[in-house]
């Protein structure tokens, strides 16, 4: 099987470099034509099923494949709590313990939310239960998880076997970027990382390659939900 993780297009909180969690802003004009540019490509794969987080930022995201989808709240973004809403500056002021080991690299539960580790058993057992439904059905069948920059990274991890401390190691993907998963013997391997196509300024897709960032026209590719403006080190 292969699994694909999709994150969903720009929001106006990506925009502001504002944490986002469970809080539910929408796609922005630049998202908006993201997911439309992308959709196709996706489509063009096969999915045999799409799941997309309850968030209105996925299931906007989703929409755009013109294909069934079903909703769960399990592929949400991390519970961010008190941290929700914050530019990285204010949560640092605010949370300055919680924020200096987010850093370092610590898997900490911010705000009062929830911890990747948390996060990535709750979306792996939506896998899981898909996978008992006997989806796909096909060995090479295609599962496409609609979700957040957050969710991506602490399911990759789950599903690679590694501790959450290395989890972070995994570069956020930007905004309605993909990674591939695929189940070979021994487990899965992480195929893909932060793919997508070459978009033009005006969101069009300049040719069929893939590239590992946007035209200069565009901006630098968005962090992901829970990480507005760094890695931590």
């Amino acid at each position: 099987m292969r699994l694909l993780l999709w994150r969903h297009g720009r929001t106006t909180w990506n925009e502001a470099g504002r944490f986002q969690g469970h809080a539910d802003p929408p796609l922005d004009q630049t998202g908006q034509a993201q997911a439309a540019a992308v959709a196709p490509l996706i489509r063009a794969m096969n999915p045999e099923l799409v799941v997309s987080s309850d968030l209105r930022r996925c299931r906007a995201t989703a929409a755009a494949l013109e294909l069934p989808v079903r909703a769960d709240a399990r592929l949400r973004e991390i519970d961010l709590g008190g941290w929700s809403g914050l530019t990285g500056a204010e949560a640092a002021s605010r949370f300055p313990d919680e924020d200096r080991a987010w850093r370092a690299g610590q898997d900490v539960r911010r705000g009062g939310g929830e911890t990747y580790l948390e996060v990535a058993e709750r979306a792996g057992t939506l896998l899981d239960e898909i996978r008992a439904e006997g989806l796909p059905t096909r060995p090479d069948g295609l599962i496409v998880f609609v979700l957040h920059g957050g969710t991506a990274r602490s399911l990759i991890g789950h599903v690679l076997g590694l501790p959450p401390e290395l989890w972070w190691h995994f570069g956020p993907l930007a905004n309605c970027r993909w990674s591939l998963l695929r189940l070979a013997e021994g487990g899965f391997r992480l195929s893909e990382h932060n793919a997508g196509p070459l978009l033009t300024g005006k969101l069009g897709v300049a040719g069929s390659g893939l590239s590992e960032s946007l035209l200069p026209s565009q901006g630098a590719p968005t962090g992901s939900d829970t990480e507005p403006v760094h890695l931590p080190r």
